[in-house]
């Protein structure tokens, strides 16, 4: 299914479960996942992830788990029983946590990738001063996308401005995950290192993250339409020059 569909993943950022369904629902045509992220998980629980099976596609439980190993293996544990096809942990969790999670992924037998987030989107290189994270925002997020890969990962979150930078250092067996993407007249929100979901596939993502674009669209279905088109015709384009 993943392979079938525009590589888009539309973020359900809706404060009630009941708006999340509907919104799936009627965006389902034109999407390939579904990402439920940390406010609507905590408004509805976990039997919010059944809505992608209701809506046929997988979803994209994004809960950034970020704790001691034991804690984050067992939380993948429910995660891969909940029906999830990705789940998200903080590549700065340490080498320990990131094996320990890929290791009770696949013991669960189950369809479940660990996805490690890099340096969140709403950062600039002056957060990442601010918490003791040397060099750029670039620098660091490669750092951590090779621990995680080292220890297992094969698939990875990170901006627009780093997915160049992390296709060259971990190759074509990494899948990228890019938010922070907006349609070119789009306002760029709390997020400070965006792109056109065009410039991010050109530049080595394998799938890009929406949320607001589509969410706040008079007509969602044909907003995520559009978005998912120019996202294929993009990555057309991209494999051409490889190949030439």
């Amino acid at each position: 299914m993943l392979e079938d569909r525009a590589p888009v993943a539309f973020a359900l950022d809706f404060a009630h479960a009941d708006e999340a369904r509907a919104a799936a629902r009627e965006v389902a045509p034109a999407v390939g996942m579904l990402k439920v992220g940390l406010e609507l998980f905590v408004e509805a629980g976990p039997s919010i992830v059944a809505l992608g099976r209701d809506a046929g596609l997988p979803v994209f439980l994004d809960l950034k788990l970020h704790d001691i190993p034991e804690t984050v293996e067992r939380a993948v544990a429910r995660a891969s029983r909940l029906g999830a096809r990705l789940v998200t942990v903080h590549a700065s969790g340490g080498r320990t946590m990131l094996r320990r999670a890929v290791e009770r992924a696949r013991a669960e037998g189950a369809d479940l990738a660990i996805c490690a987030v890099t340096v969140l989107t709403s950062l600039d290189d002056g957060d990442l001063a601010d918490i003791g994270m040397s060099g750029s925002s670039r620098e660091a997020a490669v750092r951590l996308a090779r621990v995680a890969f080292d220890e297992g990962v094969r698939w990875f979150v990170c901006s627009p401005a780093e997915v160049a930078a992390l296709r060259h250092a971990l190759g074509s067996e990494a899948v990228l995950v890019t938010p922070g993407v907006r349609p070119a007249a789009s306002a760029a929100g709390d997020q400070k290192r965006v792109a056109t979901p065009e410039q991010a596939i050109a530049d080595g993502a394998d799938w890009v993250v929406v949320g607001r674009p589509i969410r706040d669209a008079s007509n969602r279905v044909e907003a995520a339409r559009a978005i998912g088109e120019a996202v294929v015709r993009a990555r057309r384009v991209r494999e051409e020059g490889t190949q030439r």
